[in-house]
């Protein structure tokens, strides 16, 4: 599998992509891919960075499981001087996984080998925090540690290009699936947009009575339903996040009407 960059500490970046190809009753689209967040705790034992992505996911919407985080942090090789890495908050591995199976298929009445998984960007990305905690911790220390050089990618300007598109469009084909559940803006913006939906989740209602509901898309001549829902960020709570949309997401959720969606 060919890297796209390297992560601080120097695992490669890798694409994460959906494991099991088997064909699937729903295809959900999220934005781009999370990682394995590390606490960075220095020689001194001062805590360094409270959360830094050190590795790939080691599968597309990862729940975070701790022992699994910890056995692939303590793989990484420290140089001396360096200090330790250790799992970061439980809350900053995998919330948005643990989201999408309790807050989006459990309420449909589905789990992760009902799902196709897939993300327009399917690999992790940098944010400004982050760069600016490297900046502050890392980048002075590399030399004199010997620490190795990153190069993490930075969310694109382009979310999914034409090239981006169509592989989604092919993964989407792959997995049978006759719903397509997009979370968030993004994935209306940058792929179902292009065959004829709405390039904002507000632009289907912002009510309890238009919220979560299917409407029709063809991709490519096969006919497919469209469950636009919001990102998992705002469905948890997860940071900074919208109320409305998440009221209206624990409303939807909560319908026994939701799971007949795919009787």
């Amino acid at each position: 599998m060919n890297s796209l960059g390297i992560f601080p500490f120097g695992t490669p970046v890798l694409p994460i992509t959906q494991h099991d190809r088997t064909r699937k009753k729903v295809f959900v689209l999220g934005v781009y891919a999370s990682a394995v967040h590390a606490r960075w705790i220095g020689a001194d034992k001062r805590q360094r960075i409270g959360a830094v992505a050190v590795a790939p996911e080691p599968e597309i919407f990862w729940r975070g499981d701790e022992e699994e985080a910890r056995a692939i942090i303590s793989a990484i090789a420290m140089p001396d001087g360096t200090g330790q890495l250790v799992p970061a908050s439980s809350q900053l591995n995998g919330p948005s996984g643990r989201a999408l199976d309790d807050l989006f298929l459990k309420p449909l009445c589905l789990t992760r080998e009902d799902a196709w998984l897939c993300d327009l960007v399917p690999h992790s990305c940098m944010n400004e925090k982050q760069s600016a905690a490297l900046a502050r911790e890392y980048d002075p220390l590399a030399e004199h540690l010997g620490l190795p050089a990153y190069n993490w990618p930075t969310l694109p300007t382009v979310l999914a290009d034409e090239q981006r598109r169509a592989e989604i469009a092919s993964e989407l084909s792959e997995s049978g699936a006759d719903i397509v559940i997009t979370l968030g803006d993004h994935p209306l913006k940058w792929f179902t947009r292009h065959y004829g939906t709405e390039a904002a989740l507000s632009n289907y209602g912002k009510t309890p009575k238009d919220y979560g509901r299917l409407h029709p898309i063809a991709v490519n001549g096969h006919d497919l339903q469209l469950l636009p829902l919001v990102h998992p960020r705002q469905a948890a709570k997860l940071g900074s996040h919208s109320s409305v949309w998440a009221d209206l997401h624990e409303q939807w959720a909560a319908q026994p009407s939701t799971k007949l969606f795919l009787a």
